[in-house]
């Protein structure tokens, strides 16, 4: 929790409590997201004061009251205080993300993946963003990049019409091309080895999918930021457990792969971490250049 908000909370909860209140929270444009302990829901309305107080920009507070789940990647958000609404204006590195914050899955903690996988992209590129959401990712590739195309696919109709409105929005919508559907469907029908790019970015899903990025990806093969959760004991590198899963992945489909890169994005409970794995694959006997 940042140091303000705990300073300005401890007038009004007692320390021993606060301890036991999650020590994080979203900001998302103008609306915060909670959560919020057996211990600490009492204080919603206490904590939810405090963080428009500290963050002058926020105007509405959310409860976070289930986890991410489902095909849609959505959570239950219950309101708290403030301006009763959920749709927000989100800005990053020059962007503007328009998004509706329970219709659609949004997280606010990957824009420094965001920017890292757009400055990789190179001149002429085309990339595909295999869970595009409302377009976050793509439309900072687009902004930030020199790529010809990025096909931006996603399976939920909303976050669909954001996509579209976003690309407009930055005015990108030359380069984006947004798809509504499963991305193997799509991939299957209109992708096929047509890409030099995949961007997976929805780690539930990541080894499920895997071998359609592969499908859609030219021949002579290409790159694939993968991301995946990966629980590690005290003992274990959750980097290289990601390694394992995806490297006996790949080899079993007979795939020639280096791993370029890979780190740590988050924490995201205890023992379990989200990570990035940049693969890049060669097929019919290419060699790399």
């Amino acid at each position: 929790m940042k140091k303000r908000l705990r300073s300005h909370l401890l007038s009004s909860i007692p320390n021993k409590e606060l301890e036991k209140i999650y020590n994080s929270y979203d900001i998302i444009g103008d609306i915060a997201i909670i959560r919020l302990t057996e211990n600490s829901k009492k204080y919603r309305k206490i904590i939810a004061d405090g963080i428009m107080e500290t963050h002058k920009n926020v105007k509405t507070v959310l409860a976070q009251t289930s986890p991410v789940c489902g095909d849609f990647r959505l959570r239950k958000l219950d309101f708290i205080a403030g301006e009763e609404k959920t749709e927000t204006i989100h800005k990053e590195f020059g962007c503007i993300l328009s998004v509706d914050v329970r219709k659609c899955y949004f997280s606010p903690r990957l824009l420094q993946e965001r920017v890292r996988i757009a400055d990789h992209v190179r001149k002429g590129e085309i990339v595909l963003n295999m869970f595009a959401g409302v377009g976050s990712f793509s439309v900072i590739i687009a902004k930030r990049s020199q790529a010809r195309k990025i096909y931006s696919i996603d399976i939920n109709p909303a976050a669909f019409r954001f996509m579209q409105k976003n690309a407009m929005a930055n005015k990108v919508d030359g380069k984006i091309v947004p798809l509504l559907g499963d991305a193997r469907k799509i991939i299957e029908e209109r992708l096929n080895n047509t890409v030099d790019r995949v961007l997976m970015a929805l780690p539930q899903k990541a080894l499920e999918y895997l071998p359609y990025a592969l499908l859609a990806l030219k021949r002579k093969g290409g790159w694939i930021h993968c991301y995946l959760f990966e629980h590690a004991k005290k003992d274990e590198d959750p980097i290289q457990n990601a390694k394992r899963e995806v490297k006996k992945n790949l080899e079993d489909q007979g795939v020639a792969f280096k791993f370029d890169f890979a780190r740590v994005v988050r924490t995201t409970g205890p023992r379990w971490y989200q990570v990035v794995l940049d693969i890049r694959t060669f097929f019919e006997d290419e060699t790399e250049k």
